[in-house]
């Protein structure tokens, strides 16, 4: 049996602590240069990462900030993932004000395609 790494690919990292679908998502954004390890910017998705490095790295709409706390051989399942870094920024819980309020259309009727295009609009921010 080998050894535990000491190093691991920044990818392959975010790949095995499931922050990302596949690797080659994860790589996507080491290339992109809107990763940083430490605070430094990051251009390559074969960037060594050691335990004790910080990530920030953009994920759907939020920064994540997180400390590798150790590297994983395999990617296995979510609670063997969560166990390899610790969230610094955990995501903000979505309260009831983030949600915009759904434009009810007047009388008891069933809204015509016109009325359902506009909520649609409504609901995207979009002007007519």
């Amino acid at each position: 049996m080998s050894e535990p790494a000491t190093r691991l690919r920044l990818d392959k990292w975010l790949w095995q602590a499931r922050f990302f679908k596949t690797r080659s998502l994860a790589a996507k954004v080491a290339v992109g240069g809107s990763c940083r390890v430490n605070g430094n910017p990051v251009s390559k998705p074969a960037h060594a990462v050691v335990p004790g490095d910080v990530l920030t790295f953009p994920q759907a709409r939020d920064i994540r900030v997180i400390r590798v706390l150790a590297l994983g051989e395999r990617r296995g399942p979510a609670p063997e993932a969560q166990a390899l870094y610790e969230d610094l920024s955990p995501p903000e819980p979505k309260t009831a004000m983030d949600v915009p309020p759904v434009r009810r259309l007047e009388g008891n009727s069933r809204p015509t395609k016109r009325d359902r295009r506009k909520l649609d609009l409504d609901r995207r921010g979009e002007v007519e």
